[in-house]
């Protein structure tokens, strides 16, 4: 964007000691949205004072923040709500200049050579365990419990580079996969677990979905590919005290998954220095609220 008149104008008024006056400088600023980054690039790199460095980083960060805000909305109104372009967005507040080209590239090339080796003839438990080989041996995806001291475990850009996750994003980029392959398998809500299930019948998000109307077949754990009966589920719900009831094994719509990561990733910002983090990401989450 050329600077014109106002725009330096703005631009001398970032060192004013009066956070006010900052405050609405950074508005006035933000009305220009993403075409204005170049330039704050630009004037940061011929600023020596620390101090009004990192004023023009915040003032960076919240525009990609807007641009981020709308974006998620946008994908939570759309009718095709793609799990991993929504895992992708959650990606950009950390990484707001990623490229999705090289993610989808990638799980594409892993969704064809499973799809290589599909066929009709298969049971659904042989159909999962030919996904397992390819994800978890050939890709070679690892997972660990979820830390919210291991945040980059949250960013499917970053587990796809390293090939290690946590239940969450490995659940994202497995769900993502059967999709591809036409595989009902879905999320689902069983506690302090993030577990996936494969359905006797494909899910229609777009009316209310009752558990009574489907069947669960098995259940598959996104860490290592752990295949797991109802009655191994039931036995975990016994040992954690808690009861089970039907909304456990509601499937999770692609919404509600990403509104999950968000809030989870939030939790890897405590510090008081990250305050605004944590508050950035729970808004995010409450953008997809039903």
């Amino acid at each position: 964007m050329n600077e014109n008149r106002e725009i330096n104008a703005l631009f001398h008024l970032l060192d004013d000691p009066d956070l006010e006056v900052f405050d609405t400088v950074a508005s006035k600023i933000l009305l220009y949205g993403k075409d204005i980054i170049p330039n704050l690039e630009n004037l940061w790199e011929n600023t020596v004072d620390e101090a009004i460095q990192e004023r023009i980083e915040l003032l960076i960060h919240r525009v990609h923040y807007q641009d981020l805000q709308a974006a998620v909305r946008a994908w939570g109104l759309s009718d095709s709500q793609g799990l991993l372009q929504g895992a992708i967005l959650a990606s950009r507040y950390q990484f707001p200049d990623l490229i999705d080209t090289q993610i989808l590239t990638e799980i594409d090339r892993i969704k064809r050579n499973i799809w290589l080796e599909l066929n009709n003839y298969l049971t659904p438990l042989e159909q999962i365990n030919v996904l397992n080989s390819m994800v978890y041996n050939y890709f070679g995806l690892k997972g660990e419990e979820v830390s919210y001291q291991r945040k980059n475990q949250f960013f499917v850009n970053q587990v796809i580079e390293s090939k290690k996750g946590n239940p969450i994003t490995n659940g994202i980029i497995y769900q993502s996969l059967c999709a591809m392959l036409d595989l009902p398998v879905y999320a689902v809500n069983i506690p302090r677990q993030f577990i996936l299930a494969y359905f006797d019948s494909y899910i229609d998000f777009s009316v209310p979905v009752d558990p009574a109307d489907h069947r669960i077949l098995f259940f598959i754990d996104p860490i290592q590919g752990q295949i797991y009966t109802q009655q191994d589920v039931d036995t975990y719900l016994k040992r954690v005290s808690v009861p089970s009831v039907p909304s456990y094994f509601k499937p999770q719509s692609n919404k509600r998954i990403i509104q999950f990561l968000l809030e989870e990733l939030s939790k890897c910002f405590r510090d008081d220095k990250d305050a605004y983090k944590q508050d950035e990401l729970m808004n995010l989450a409450s953008i997809l609220e039903d």
